[in-house]
């Protein structure tokens, strides 16, 4: 077929379709009464809405301020003239949809009278099934949300002021466009949903190939075969016309896609937690609506954080969800309580993620998730295999690596293993996204892109509408059916993640391998936008370890009350806020306020736990009275490894405090503690860090430690998510003081503050230290952050010639290259780390620790007079303007630490400044003796707590933080019957009885990996 011809039939069929077909699918309308009460503040439940102050309202009237709620009360009854039954007649509501992207901006829940909900209206999805037929009259109550659009179509990211309610305006957001009833033409949609599989399909082909030719053809014959004064009279002759074209058979070697019903709802971004609650109950009628026309179709859904959500806001719906799930067509997927982000959160927070999840799906639905679900996590940590597997899962999805700038990932079906060694099966779905439509457009790239052909012929695609929720359509499963084998095109089954991944791993039987992280070449901004956020965060993590520790001692000790409520409750806080747009820093500001106020409200309850169980341990008789002043002066503690003096997990007197003098010279300031010599210049920054011992100078010839460096933030798009490597070209150091002084801090310290403005408004104070004895040198950063699209950094050129550099996450450091050699290492210019990162030669190192902040960058460059320094620049604060023109704005502290030493000393600087040592009035005695302890300290004990089954048993978990096999033994402080090993959810793995001795056991540990013990009290 010649293409001038093709093109002709493409657009008398498309102009077909929009002047014909789409009036013709309505076969008739009727008006309705409409009245309107808009809540005054924030939403209320159906029960409290009052439904005598509704006034009338009509439609074209503008309504909804933002992030308001309209309720809208429509009425109305049933012609008695139209032929029709009940699943033909709609009420139809535009609530003024812009029909640019679902789930960004005004969506409704409808009600019936009696307060069941029926089903959500959202943009492509704007009708719902009243059950009524002819003369009937009906009434429903649709719950209108006036969410502003922020992201605008993410075209240009512009700042908005409406991402704070407390600052947006009170102007209205939409106009009422449409509210009718309808009565619909079956077959007419039928007509339009053949169409487009087939348009969509022609498309995509070659041209000039013969099954684009049958199928233009046959669109064609259609268009002749309809009359277009009585489409619906002539509908079933158009689509036998097209009866052919759908039935031709796929070929034998077509790509198979498992289409998976899904909706990506993101517990928060450009709209608070309580409007991500709404979208879960809007999403979850839409799916329960679907389930009742179509009986195959099913969906999975992540998350138990928003299953809770339902189970405790919309009770009844949850027991119709309860009820899809049992029967095995609504699917939980993931195991984790969100969606979370996975280079952030610590180890034991990334294991309460599946804690948490898995036991919320148990409890709820008795069923366990076998695959990890994490479509749009910003890249993917190292460990993750290994938890993932302890968590019982054996497949992990996520397709978010198909955004790489630099480097197109090799796989789409692989191994992936962790910095343990431990793999688990993986896919990437080659459609590239995690809301199809299943248009032929994607099936085709799905097809095209798929990259393990010759070795497998399948893969998933998660269809419906995501972000927002909204969830999959009727069009959608129209789609489905229509392609089920459709030469041309894809194989699409309506299926389950557990039927794909049982499919693709009997299909592959030896999948490549890929070893390490998933690194995501994009959202590198991530590691440090919202450093509040991030700050409360890393402080709730260590405030939950060091509760559960002391709440556990003092349960063994003394038979105190173990707060297994308060702790839970806790736990699952900081996990929702762990979700892969709060964490990260890409939310809307209201989103952030709101997390920073939780993380106070954490961190006042924990410490509550703390006090009281320190009070219980220190006093002379065990009871929860305040701590006796007359007792001795003790040091407290918490972190697996000796801190000051104090051993790990216990108690210790406290030292005479003798501080390190700092000495004022003619050029600087020097401080020497016998450990290190530091000497600063008049700037304040460091021009010498000598080893004494070793004789060995940190500081490259001609280089500075400690500078602060300023630089222009301007990514090209995603503003809060990326940084663009560009920066580089625009920075400057801030050498210039406003003043230098020697300080005495609050514990007798003696340290060197310098001040710096920047601009007219940045106050940048910083205090330098060193303590007694001690191989690192502390930095205390304060600012006043009033800068807009620029990035703060802290450099520490140091003389160590290191070709890749160790960053620790959870349970161990992985190891990347500080060179450029290849693609993926241009590509990894800024990377995530949790409390430190070491550069190393044989036999001498330096570590940066950091007590709040997860972006770094790590690079080599050449010495003077040979050979390469390595330079390691902490990333302190952004200032993006979208999705929060104010994100960071304000004051802020930061501590950073230089360590000199090997990665050990680095670990333990890094948990000294997490988890500072507590000093406390009390008495020193037997329970105040750690719990447990390893005698290796490359075996980490991160975590003891008690069982959560409640049964008194003691849980430890440990890990080993080297990269190196090792033999330890745990000792504890309590006697004991039996240890066993055991899995996450501390059930007992085979042969996990480990051989005792009095009260220590022996573990044996491969590389990194994470161990559960779980022990019973003799």
């Amino acid at each position: 077929m010649p293409d001038r011809e093709s093109h002709r039939i493409e657009l008398r069929v498309d102009r077909f379709v929009r002047e014909r077909l789409q009036p013709a699918s309505v076969v008739a309308t009727a008006s309705v009464a409409l009245a309107a009460w808009e809540a005054p503040d924030e939403p209320v439940p159906f029960e409290e809405v009052p439904h005598d102050a509704f006034t009338p309202f009509r439609v074209g009237t503008s309504w909804g301020k933002p992030w308001g709620t309209t309720w809208f009360e429509v009425s109305g009854t049933v012609p008695v003239d139209w032929d029709a039954g009940a699943e033909d007649i709609e009420l139809k509501m535009d609530l003024g949809f812009s029909l640019t992207q679902p789930g960004f901006q005004a969506e409704g829940l409808v009600w019936s009278p009696e307060g069941v909900i029926l089903k959500a209206l959202e943009p492509f999805n704007d009708y719902v099934r009243l059950g009524v037929r002819p003369g009937d009259p009906f009434r429903v109550y649709v719950e209108a949300a006036s969410n502003p659009d922020i992201g605008a179509g993410f075209i240009d990211f512009r700042p908005s002021g409406l991402g704070r309610k407390s600052a947006a305006s009170s102007d209205a957001l939409y106009a009422l466009r449409q509210v009718e009833l309808l009565h619909r033409d079956p077959e007419v949609g039928e007509l339009i949903a053949d169409v487009w599989t087939l348009r969509g399909l022609a498309k995509e082909l070659p041209e000039g190939s013969p099954r684009r030719a049958a199928i233009l053809t046959a669109l064609d014959e259609m268009v002749d075969v309809v009359d277009p004064t009585d489409v619906s009279g002539t509908a079933s002759t158009g689509r036998a016309a097209l009866a052919g074209a759908l039935a031709s058979p796929a070929a034998a070697t077509a790509h198979t896609v498992y289409a998976v019903g899904h909706a990506h709802i993101d517990s928060a971004w450009l709209w608070p937690v309580r409007e991500t609650i709404r979208k879960c109950a809007r999403t979850f009628s839409n799916v329960l609506d679907l389930m009742e026309q179509d009986p195959d179709f099913t969906f999975a859904c992540s998350s138990a954080q928003q299953f809770a959500w339902i189970r405790d806001g919309y009770p009844k719906l949850f027991e119709r969800v309860r009820a899809r799930v049992l029967e095995g067509r609504f699917i939980p997927v993931g195991g984790m309580w969100v969606e979370s982000d996975t280079n952030m959160p610590g180890g034991e927070a990334l294991v309460r993620q599946f804690i948490e999840g898995h036991r919320f799906f148990f409890d709820e639905f008795g069923l366990e998730c076998r695959e990890v679900w994490l479509p749009d996590s910003f890249g993917y940590s190292g460990a993750l295999p290994q938890i993932a597997r302890a968590a019982g899962a054996d497949s992990f999805l996520t397709q978010k690596l198909s955004w790489n700038e630099v480097n197109q990932f090799p796989h789409h079906t692989f191994l992936w293993e962790g910095i343990d060694g431990t793999r688990i099966f993986t896919h990437f779905p080659p459609v590239d996204t995690y809301s199809a439509v299943l248009s032929g457009g994607e099936l085709a790239h799905a097809e095209r892109n798929f990259r393990d052909k010759g070795h497998a012929n399948t893969s998933l695609v998660p269809f419906g509408f995501g972000d927002g929720g909204g969830g999959p359509t009727r069009e959608m499963i129209a789609a489905a059916r229509r392609t089920r084998s459709l030469e041309g095109s894809p194989r699409v089954l309506l299926s389950t993640p557990s039927a794909f991944f049982d499919d693709a791993k009997r299909e592959l039987a030896v999948p490549a391998v890929w070893v390490g992280e998933l690194y995501l070449e994009f959202h590198r901004g991530t590691y440090t936008s919202q450093a509040r956020t991030k700050r409360g965060n890393r402080r709730s993590e260590h405030l939950l370890h060091e509760a559960e520790l002391w709440a556990a001692t003092a349960t063994v000790r003394t038979g105190a009350d173990y707060p297994y409520e308060q702790l839970e409750a806790a736990w699952r806080l900081v996990l929702l806020q762990q979700f892969h747009d709060i964490l990260p820093g890409s939310s809307i500001g209201w989103v952030h306020d709101q997390a920073v106020q939780n993380y106070e409200r954490i961190a006042d309850a924990l410490e509550g736990i703390i006090t009281t169980a320190i009070a219980v341990l220190a006093g002379e008789d065990g009871s929860s009275e305040e701590l006796r002043l007359d007792g001795a002066e003790l040091r407290l503690n918490g972190a697996p490894v000796p801190v000051d003096g104090v051993p790990a997990f216990g108690f210790a007197p406290m030292p005479d405090h003798t501080p390190v003098p700092i000495i004022e010279t003619d050029t600087g300031y020097t401080i020497d503690n016998g450990v290190l010599r530091v000497v600063l210049d008049s700037a304040g920054l460091v021009t010498s860090l000598l080893d004494v011992a070793a004789d060995r100078e940190v500081v490259p010839p001609g280089q500075r430690l400690g500078i602060l460096q300023l630089f222009q933030d301007t990514p090209t798009t995603w503003d809060a998510w990326d940084i663009d490597v560009s920066y580089r070209a625009s920075g400057s150091d801030l050498i210039d003081t406003d003043s230098v002084s020697i300080v005495t801090l609050a514990d007798g310290t003696s340290a060197l503050r310098t001040i710096r403005t920047v601009g007219s408004s940045t106050v940048i104070a910083q205090t330098i230290s060193l303590g007694a004895g001690s191989n690192a040198v502390d930095y205390e950063t304060r600012i006043d952050w009033r800068e807009r699209q620029r990035m703060l950094k802290l450099a520490f050129p140091v003389d160590v010639h290191a070709d890749a550099a160790a960053s620790e996450i959870q349970f161990g450091h992985i190891v990347r290259p500080t060179h450029t050699n290849t693609s993926w290492d241009l590509a990894r210019f800024e990377t995530p780390a949790h409390r430190w990162v070491h550069v190393g030669e044989e036999g001498f190192g330096v570590g940066v620790a950091n007590d709040s902040t997860y972006g770094h960058d790590i690079t080599r460059h050449a010495r003077s007079g040979g050979g390469t320094y390595s330079v390691v620049r902490q990333t302190l604060l952004r200032a993006p303007l979208f999705p929060d023109p104010e994100a960071d704005q304000g004051e802020h502290t930061l501590r950073t630490a230089i360590v000199v030493g090997d990665i050990g000393e680095a670990m333990r600087q890094g948990y000294r400044l997490n988890i500072p040592v507590r000093e406390v009035v009390g008495v020193a005695s037997d329970r105040t003796a750690p719990l447990a302890r390893s005698d290796r300290e490359n075996v980490v004990v991160e975590t003891v707590k008690l069982a959560e089954d409640r049964t008194g048993d003691v849980v430890i978990r440990l890990y080993e933080a080297r990269g190196a096999r090792s033999t330890a033994t745990i000792r504890f402080g309590f006697p004991f019957a039996t240890v066993r090993e055991t899995d996450l959810f501390e059930r007992e793995v085979a042969a996990s009885v480990l051989t005792a001795g009095a009260r220590e056991v022996t573990v044996d540990m491969r590389p990194f990996q994470l161990m559960t013990l779980r022990v019973t009290r003799g």
